[in-house]
């Protein structure tokens, strides 16, 4: 029975040791925040006279970001990165097509008309670029963090639906949308809260699309959380 209380004793004091000795071993090359995942609230900029959101226009993020540390602390570093982005607008503006299949843009009267759903929403592959800085350390997981930078899309699918009193229709890849978007971003933020902005510096559609007779010059503004995963 003693022999057996010594080999025990044996084999917890070697785990301990052992265990030390990998606490004890830091990874002086490490990476951070390599995967992201948000939720934003979307906003409408350079808004048209009389045009109004309502509802909850929300957008998804998701990808994958190179972490490339530029000095020896690796607290600044360089992200290059693959995502995705899907993206909901809710607002009075009707998109419709008349009877020759041409798109036509209008504000809808909520006194002459009535409707439960009216909005457009894009789908997105984006390449963001970030100039990170961090207080990390190779043991140190819980940091503030500033990362700003560019991001460009590609929208690979768009699409508008109406529910009112016109009926209801939905409209897939419309050709009006700017293909490309794209704009400044800046996420700050300590551990697993982050703040997220993102402000689109081109127009959402393109210069054939028209309100009125003018350009719909209106941009994408997003608002919310980013989370980080090594």
């Amino acid at each position: 029975m003693k022999g057996y209380l010594v080999l025990i004793g044996v084999i917890f004091f070697g785990f301990i040791e052992a265990q030390e000795t990998i606490t004890k071993t830091v990874d002086s090359l490490y990476k951070e925040d390599q995967f992201y995942a948000g939720i934003t609230y979307n906003l409408i900029g350079n808004i048209p006279k009389n045009l109004s959101q309502n509802g909850f226009s929300l957008g998804f993020h998701a990808g994958f970001i190179k972490d490339i540390p530029l000095n020896k602390d690796r607290d600044i570093a360089i992200g290059i990165g693959l995502g995705y982005s899907s993206n909901s607008f809710n607002e009075n503006l009707l998109i419709m097509k008349d009877d020759m299949g041409h798109i036509n843009y209008s504000l809808i009267d909520n006194n002459n008309m009535s409707f439960s759903k009216n909005k457009f929403s894009q789908h997105l592959m984006e390449l963001p670029i970030e100039f990170r800085w961090r207080t990390s350390t190779p043991t140190d997981y819980n940091f503030w963090r500033i990362y700003a930078g560019f991001k460009i899309g590609y929208v690979f699918a768009n699409t508008a639906k109406f529910k009112g009193d016109l009926g209801s229709f939905k409209y897939t890849n419309i050709e009006d949308f700017n293909k490309f978007q794209y704009g400044l971003t800046v996420s700050m933020g300590y551990n697993t809260w982050n703040l997220y902005l993102y402000y689109a510096l081109n127009p959402i559609f393109s210069n054939d699309a028209k309100l009125n007779g003018e350009s719909i010059d209106m941009n994408a503004i997003k608002i919310g959380l980013m989370f980080y995963v090594l």
